[in-house]
């Protein structure tokens, strides 16, 4: 007859128990973490606080140079509060299917006189840690998710978002819904002709006759 030993039961249960992070609940201790860069340019203003001549043109090749897309937010710091600097980078944003932000973020100092900062904030999210394999897979007996819980499904969300800043605070509601949009894939769908419309192709197993 064989007799479990009451030590070796409880040291089983503390190694079982040790290496990883600690999580007994449903939710992963492992979540994504949105990262910002700030880009900043000071550009020359004229007359109006419209730009100098030359520095719309040096403008747009630094938003080329930085590769401006998708997620960038472009905020303007104007100490002198004119707008014609704000509606010529306004015009080169439209060019790209881009708006301009409505608060700029802080930076070190202020822009020289007679001159507006250009600053371009990127976030990038990334879930830290993972994978995480610190815990063996096996029965725990303290009742921890696995270490490496919610790492693919947060991994995948991380790449996958078109903007990180969407982690942190999601959108504003926009305009009321609009049902002609929403319905347009459904339109295409009943719109596209039946696949079999031109009749079904005859294939045959056997070789050329």
């Amino acid at each position: 007859m064989f007799r479990l030993n009451p030590a070796a039961l409880s040291l089983t249960l503390l190694l079982g128990a040790c290496g990883g992070t600690v999580n007994r609940g449903v939710e992963s201790v492992h979540q994504p973490v949105v990262q910002r860069t700030d880009y900043a340019m000071d550009v020359t203003t004229g007359y109006a606080g419209a730009l100098a001549p030359g520095e719309r043109e040096r403008l747009d090749a630094w938003f080329d140079a930085i590769a401006l897309g998708f997620g960038d937010r472009v905020a303007i710091a104007d100490p002198s509060g004119t707008d014609g600097g704000r509606q010529a980078v306004s015009g080169l944003l439209g060019r790209r299917g881009m708006m301009l932000a409505d608060t700029a973020p802080g930076t070190a100092g202020s822009p020289p006189a007679g001159m507006i900062r250009i600053i371009v904030s990127r976030a990038a999210a990334s879930v830290p840690g993972c994978p995480d394999w610190s815990r063996a897979p096996s029965p725990d007996f303290a009742g921890n998710t696995p270490s490496n819980y919610g790492c693919a499904i947060n991994g995948a969300l991380a790449r996958m978002i078109a903007n990180p800043h969407d982690l942190i605070e999601g959108r504003e509601a926009g305009r009321p819904a609009d049902g002609f949009t929403s319905s347009k894939a459904i339109r295409a769908y009943r719109a596209a002709p039946p696949t079999g419309a031109q009749g079904i192709k005859s294939e045959t197993t056997r070789g050329a006759q």
